[in-house]
């Protein structure tokens, strides 16, 4: 019995120190376990530093983006406005083939067509109507062959001066030899240097013989 007593007791104070060993005992007096707990504190810092550095890195891109020049277009802009300037003369006759005028040509498709058209044939042109239409005392227009095309940017007109030439869709040609003040959808093609021998010509234009009409003959230009 006193051996099995003996053999108990060791056991007890083992178990005993064991215990006591584990358990820390506060100030206050309450014991805490003396267990190991993992640093989250520092994981979550390793962490937060983590993202940290991403969230900077991703700045460090938006701002290398953002400040990357962008390149411009570019940008022409053309001038629409057609301007006066000549292009070329045609040689105009009225009637008397050996006093020519010259006709200065505007720099527009119209009149480069009408140059054309005029290099690949002279034209000699009727007209019909001299003296028994609105405002002839002004004015003549001569008839152009449909099988010429000619293009044209009509716009309002309804001042005209001595000597403009204009065309008048379709295919018709409008000289004024006295200034006016006639209404029309004309495409300028060019003016005549007017003198009294212009108008005296225009208006004295003689009636061929046998066709009961005037004639007027257009060349190309020197």
């Amino acid at each position: 019995m006193k051996n099995n007593f003996f053999k108990v007791i060791p056991i007890i104070l083992i178990t005993a120190l064991a215990a006591t060993g584990c358990a820390k005992t506060d100030s206050n007096g309450s014991s805490s376990t003396n267990a190991y707990t993992p640093v989250i504190s520092n994981l979550n810092g390793n962490s937060d530093n983590t993202n940290s550095s991403a969230e900077s890195s991703s700045d460090n891109r938006s701002e290398s983006q953002s400040s990357e020049s962008t390149p411009e277009s570019d940008i022409s802009s053309g001038n629409s406005s057609v301007g006066q300037s000549e292009a070329g003369t045609l040689k105009v006759s009225f009637g008397d083939r050996s006093n020519p005028f010259t006709l200065h040509l505007y720099d527009n498709d119209t009149a480069a067509a009408i140059a054309r058209h005029v290099g690949t044939a002279d034209w000699q042109l009727p007209i019909y109507h001299y003296d028994d239409y609105e405002n002839w005392e002004v004015m003549q227009y001569y008839d152009v062959p449909s099988r010429y095309d000619i293009p044209f940017a009509a716009e309002s007109v309804s001042s005209e001066k001595a000597g403009e030439v204009y065309y008048s869709e379709p295919n018709r040609i409008v000289l004024f030899y006295g200034d006016a003040q006639v209404s029309g959808e004309y495409t300028k093609v060019g003016y005549f240097d007017f003198t009294e021998e212009f108008k005296s010509a225009v208006e004295n234009n003689p009636v061929v013989e046998g066709w009961g009409n005037k004639l007027v003959f257009i060349q190309p230009g020197d």
